[in-house]
């Protein structure tokens, strides 16, 4: 996957990773803290904290004999951009506007239940 937005949601497609993310909405994270909630080998936990780092999401530091997870959230800024692209039209009431065109048109508009 070479386009950013693919990886951030491929990233983002696994529950497992995204449970990660909203823990790491809280501070940053010792990875063994990270695998704890989780039934699964600290190798898997690591095969998830990759993909989020490779995607950008989170970032990994060594604090002494400690690696450490926190959150990037500005790796979600494309994402949450090309989302909004999405909800810049409000949903189509569409009884309100059959109402509206029987208004406007002066006569009612054909019933479908009665085809």
């Amino acid at each position: 996957m070479s386009d950013p937005l693919d990886t951030v949601f491929a990233a983002l497609a696994d529950p497992t990773r995204r449970s990660i993310l909203t823990m790491l909405l809280e501070d940053d994270m010792a990875v063994t803290d990270v695998a704890e909630p989780f039934d699964m080998s600290l190798a898997a936990i690591s095969k998830h904290l990759m993909i989020l780092t490779r995607a950008g999401l989170i970032a990994q530091e060594k604090r002494g004999r400690v690696k450490w997870c926190k959150l990037q959230p500005d790796a979600m800024r494309s994402a949450s951009v090309w989302m909004q692209g999405f909800g810049q039209f409000e949903p189509v009431n569409l009884d309100a506007f059959e109402r509206f065109l029987e208004t406007e048109l002066g006569r009612p508009t054909a019933d479908p239940s009665s085809e």
